[in-house]
């Protein structure tokens, strides 16, 4: 072993500088839900789970072929902070919330009291 010298590399050097982020079992607890009440109605089809850099994201779609009609995006906090929630309908951002619920408030439908005629 002799002249045989090794180097010592800082681990850091090597790993992602952002973490993966993922929707923790409540997150998809909620997102199931919503998908699953949805199909019921006939409106959704199909859904994905995709990670990107600081991302994850969960899209829907009315037809397994088509591109995402919403996509809910939970995005890598600044500064430690808590996950934001993001919900895209194609590019257009419709809600953004600190709180996965609070982001899926768009999704409930608006009721409306009905006069009785009579």
């Amino acid at each position: 072993m002799s002249g045989n010298t090794a180097s010592v590399l800082p681990i850091r050097n090597y790993r992602n500088r952002r973490r993966t982020i993922y929707f923790t079992r409540a997150e998809l607890n909620q997102l199931l839900g919503l998908y699953s009440r949805s199909v019921a109605r006939g409106v959704w089809r199909d859904y994905a789970i995709d990670h990107r850099d600081g991302q994850a994201l969960f899209s829907v779609v009315r037809h397994t072929h088509d591109p995402a009609v919403y996509t809910i995006v939970k995005s890598a906090a600044l500064a430690g902070g808590a996950a934001e929630f993001t919900v895209l309908f194609g590019r257009q951002k419709l809600s953004v919330a600190a709180d996965l619920a609070e982001a899926l408030e768009i999704f409930r439908a608006k009721l409306a009291l009905v006069p009785v005629a009579g």
